[in-house]
């Protein structure tokens, strides 16, 4: 590897983050070890604009880690709805416990530590270690990868294993001894702002001038895009089903796989007659209608939701003494609902 001016890397890029860096964000604000950690993990996969509010709104429910492990599934979920990759939230849950149980609600300053709690990788745990307590860590989320693939010119997408491992090398030659906190969110942020996926403002990025795909004019072809791949598609019908009251039976899925844990109207395949899967599954049910279809799509598949709709006059036994199912009162229940799920939802109310 050649020699590279780490020091002017990172001189540059702190010059930089000291005039337009983001400094008013608000887990910046009465920066906490736990306040970051609850940061970063909302942050993986998910934009700083995205997060904001659910964060805030997540740090007043639960303001410090005793609080967020004392609490259940169900009302951690409702406070993650929407966010998405919800076993980050799952996750969430368990690492406050044992850090109540095992560290005495304190966070473990090494990385080895960090990385053995649920949901918490190495990007996360040196994030956390270098935001909260100031360490020599380096960082790899997506921003930090894009800029250095186009900063070293490498070739392949950061998704392969060579090509992360060399992005991490470059990671931490770069990363400096002194204001650690300052130069990974200068580089984070030099990410979000400048050296953006598509129409970077490369004129306004303070170490161009030694960017190799700058120098060769070819910013945009940096880093690699995954390899093309056609997702399958599943179809499946969702019964939303009201009783006299106005209450919707919802089921609530299994612990782990999409959505788990969450809320979700019950589903049938999409060649059932959703008449009579309901008289021999749920109960009796009058008027029900389709209505329209609409697409929801994973990191793995898409999915065709076809929604039913009708009205319930009578519960099997089964049903009504199980508890994985819940009638469900818009507007006054608390549960951590699917995205699809909250959006019918807000639809029947609007």
């Amino acid at each position: 590897m050649e020699r590279v001016p780490k020091t002017q890397f990172a001189s540059r890029l702190l010059r930089w983050y000291d005039r337009h860096g983001r400094k008013d964000l608000p887990w910046q604000i009465r920066r906490t070890p736990y306040r970051v950690w609850v940061a970063e993990v909302m942050l993986q996969q998910t934009q700083v604009a995205t997060v904001i509010p659910y964060f805030e709104q997540f740090i007043r429910h639960f303001p410090d880690v005793e609080q967020l492990a004392a609490a259940d599934t169900d009302e951690v979920l409702h406070y993650w709805s929407g966010l998405g990759y919800y076993a980050r939230g799952r996750n969430l849950l368990k690492t406050a416990r044992l850090l109540v149980e095992q560290y005495q609600g304190r966070f473990p300053e090494s990385v080895e530590a960090l990385q053995a709690l649920p949901g918490i990788g190495r990007s996360t745990a040196a994030a956390i270690l270098a935001q909260a307590f100031g360490q020599q860590h380096a960082i790899l989320d997506g921003n930090v990868k894009r800029v250095l693939a186009r900063y070293f010119a490498l070739p392949g997408w950061p998704g392969e294993r060579k090509v992360s491992e060399q992005l991490w090398t470059y990671s931490e030659m770069l990363t400096p001894s002194k204001r650690v906190a300052d130069y990974t969110q200068a580089i984070m942020d030099l990410g979000a702002l400048v050296c953006t996926r598509r129409n970077p403002s490369c004129t306004e990025c303070p170490v161009r001038n030694d960017c190799r795909a700058w120098l060769a004019q070819a910013v945009e072809a940096y880093p690699a895009s995954r390899p093309a791949r056609k997702l399958p598609v599943r179809s499946v019908q969702m019964l939303i089903l009201l009783n006299s009251k106005g209450e919707l039976l919802l089921q609530k899925r299994p612990p782990s796989g999409i959505w788990g844990g969450l809320l979700s109207f019950p589903e049938i395949p999409s060649e059932e007659d959703a008449t009579l899967w309901c008289e021999r599954y749920v109960g009796r049910v009058t008027r029900l209608q389709p209505r329209p279809s609409f697409q929801h799509t994973f990191s793995h598949f898409q999915l065709q939701i076809r929604p039913v709709h009708g009205k319930l006059v009578r519960l099997k036994a089964q049903v009504r003494d199980d508890t994985a199912w819940q009638w469900f009162r818009p507007g006054v229940s608390v549960a951590g609902l699917a995205a699809p799920v909250r959006s019918l939802i807000t639809q029947l109310n609007g």
